[in-house]
């Protein structure tokens, strides 16, 4: 069954420069180390107008439940992506992030 997990965010005004080349960044990574992720694709969205300047979904699709729990368990161990989660939690507003898991249904 495939699932998605779905991240929404808010980037901070002065820091909106710095998402893409890191959003980039941890991509390029996760394609150089395709036995850690387990992600079948994909996508960031920004909102183009309406509720809060600076707000951002990611989307990523899985196989399976277990395929997300497994590329978890691997990547929260990964020194150099913790590094880039690190670079990412100085980006964006506190409290503004969220994470949540969604099934399809059609």
């Amino acid at each position: 069954m495939t699932i998605f997990i779905v991240e929404t965010f808010v980037v901070k005004a002065e820091k909106s420069g710095d998402l893409m080349p890191l959003m980039k960044r941890s991509l390029k990574y996760a394609k150089q180390n395709p036995k850690k992720f387990k992600f079948k694709s994909y996508k960031l969205f920004s909102k183009m107008f309406g509720g809060v300047y600076g707000s951002y979904v990611g989307i990523s699709e899985y196989d399976s439940l277990a395929d997300y729990e497994q590329e978890y368990s691997t990547t929260m161990k990964d020194a150099q992506l913790m590094k880039m989660m690190q670079e990412f939690m100085q980006l964006i507003v506190e409290g503004s992030y969220s994470i949540s898991l969604w099934n399809g249904v059609m």
